[in-house]
């Protein structure tokens, strides 16, 4: 990671900027929530796929559109993957971009996430500013 501080690039969102963030490692997820929030987004987090796919799937399943401008999640954790909800996610109108990171990215990862859609894909470890510049990237795509 280079000498930027979340501050150095924190932005005061236009309205509301929502991230449901899935990482099962807590430290991670940690590193994650404290970066995000300071650079002025709203994060609620996950600790495993299965709590990634509860509030998706509620939102979903009542035909209401997800709260969230942004779904970050880890690929591999236990019970149910990133590229799985991914994969489940794309056939509903309305539903956010989704960020991909992974420790275990190889090249056919890599074109999966893209074929199903993914806004980003991150392979561990990656510098923090550039998760927040690419999450800014997508807001303001959004938004236009």
């Amino acid at each position: 990671m280079n000498d930027l501080t979340p501050t150095d690039w924190a932005l005061t969102p236009k309205k509301s900027r929502r991230i449901l963030l899935a990482e099962d490692d807590d430290e991670m997820r940690s590193l994650l929530v404290l970066w995000l929030r300071n650079a002025g987004f709203e994060v609620t987090a996950c600790c495993d796929g299965i709590d990634l796919l509860e509030q998706v799937t509620e939102a979903l399943e009542s035909n209401r559109p997800l709260s969230y401008g942004l779904v970050i999640t880890d690929i591999r954790m236990p019970w149910v993957t990133g590229l799985e909800i991914l994969k489940g996610m794309r056939d509903y109108i309305g539903v956010p971009p989704v960020i991909l990171i992974t420790a275990f990215g190889d090249r056919a990862t890599h074109e999966t996430a893209t074929r199903l859609g993914a806004a980003a894909v991150f392979d561990k470890p990656f510098d923090m500013n550039d998760l927040v510049a690419t999450v800014n990237e997508v807001f303001e795509s959004r938004e236009r």
